[in-house]
């Protein structure tokens, strides 16, 4: 993945929207993006340097917290977990790892 530009995530809809520059993006932490129609992603840039972007509304709670969630990995997957019941969701593929039946979407990212 390119390690310098702008951030964007793709929306349901198909549309790139441009999050931040990846510089702008601290390691292990996330940001919350606005996409069209009122959707939320949470984007978070790894220690190794991926960007992952996941919804941001927590399955559990129902509140827009997943970017303030911790970052981790368990058995090499990078995770997120939930700021409020800390439920731990793999960032690739948005499964929850305490609950396999909920999911986070995932939305594409790029670095342009």
């Amino acid at each position: 993945m390119n390690r310098t530009g702008q951030v964007q995530v793709q929306s349901p809809d198909g549309t790139w929207v441009t999050v931040c520059a990846y510089e702008e993006l601290e390691p292990a932490c996330g940001v919350a993006a606005l996409l069209p129609e009122g959707e939320q992603a949470a984007v978070f840039r790894t220690p190794g340097g991926e960007v992952y972007a996941v919804g941001n509304r927590d399955p559990f709670s129902h509140a827009d917290v997943i970017a303030d969630g911790i970052t981790g990995s368990v058995d090499g997957a990078p995770t997120v977990a939930s700021p409020m019941h800390k439920q731990t969701f793999d960032l690739r593929s948005g499964v929850c790892l305490d609950d396999p039946a909920s999911a986070l979407p995932v939305y594409p990212v790029q670095v342009v």
